[in-house]
């Protein structure tokens, strides 16, 4: 199986360009922003240069284990799914923060009282697309809200979305955690508008 990696920095401070200048990576593609833009500008800028018929989203925190991706891309190879999350909550998985714990939730409870779905981790980082989906989908997110744009978008064309569980190492406010309420207002902002608009 043939496997394209795509890396993008998005406008960082610290020593990544030079980490990633010297890794060799085979028909590897790095990518960059001059400026910080958000995780969703990352994804959009990598989308157009995917080529395979998969494609899998991983953050770089490594909250989220590589060795669950044969377990995420197992309903898309054997024909079950067009699209497949990564379940944080049916998995192994550190204690959340109450409050992180509490967001997903609720935001993962709108998503399905507005598109009527069952899902259990709407906001998971592991997503997992077969690619000529992706790349078919028009997305304008730049930073977290990519997650209820996209989760929308597959929902509202009827694309077959399975969960399975997988592993989860969260990280504290004080390792680096990023989002905050204010991303969780966003989100409900995004899968109100999304299902009524796009």
């Amino acid at each position: 199986m043939k496997k394209q990696i795509i890396l993008v920095n998005d406008g960082s401070s610290d020593g990544t360009p030079r980490i990633l200048q010297k890794l060799k990576i085979p028909g590897g593609l790095i990518l960059r922003h001059e400026k910080n833009q958000g995780k969703g500008a990352a994804i959009r800028t990598a989308i157009p240069h995917t080529k395979g018929d998969i494609v899998i989203i991983q953050d770089a925190d490594l909250e989220y284990d590589p060795n669950d991706y044969k377990a995420v891309l197992a309903p898309i190879l054997n024909g079950s799914a067009d699209v497949v999350y990564g379940s944080r909550f049916m998995g192994v998985h550190r204690a959340f923060m109450m409050l992180h714990y509490l967001g997903n939730k609720l935001l993962t409870h709108i998503t399905n009282l507005l598109y009527g779905t069952i899902l259990t981790d709407m906001e998971t980082c592991y997503k997992a697309f077969k690619g000529d989906i992706l790349r078919s989908l028009t997305l304008r997110s730049n930073r977290f809200d990519f997650e209820p744009e996209v989760t929308a978008k597959v929902l509202k064309r009827g694309y077959k979305l399975f969960e399975v569980p997988i592993s989860y190492h969260g990280r504290g406010f004080g390792e680096g955690k990023k989002i905050t309420w204010r991303d969780g207002v966003v989100a409900v902002a995004c899968l109100i508008r999304y299902r009524f608009t796009d």
